[in-house]
C-alpha cells in the first residue's frame, strides 16, 4: 500500500504522532518513523524527509513484517 495523496496527510495521520525508530541514531542517518492512524493503518516514512512518501500497512501486514525482522528473515 502507498499513500496516494488523495487526502491531506493530516486527515490520515496525526502529525504529532510520528514516532522515530529506537534504532535510529542521533546523527540523522538511516531512520524511519511510524504512525498509527485512527483507522488502524500503519504509516512508515523516512524521518529525514517529512514530506517523503508514506508506505501503508494493515495491522496484520505490519506485525508480519516485525515478526520477520525479529526472526532475521528481513535484513
Amino acid at each position: 500500500m502507498r499513500f496516494d495523496g488523495a487526502q491531506p496527510r493530516s486527515a490520515v495521520f496525526d502529525p504529532e504522532q510520528w514516532r522515530r525508530s529506537s534504532f535510529s541514531g542521533p546523527d540523522g542517518g538511516t531512520c524511519v518513523e511510524v504512525n498509527l492512524s485512527a483507522a488502524g493503518i500503519v504509516g512508515v516514512r523516512d524521518s529525514k524527509l517529512a514530506d517523503s512518501p508514506i508506505l501503508l500497512f494493515s495491522a496484520r501486514e505490519w506485525h508480519g513484517l516485525l515478526d520477520a525482522v525479529r526472526a532475521g528473515a528481513a535484513s
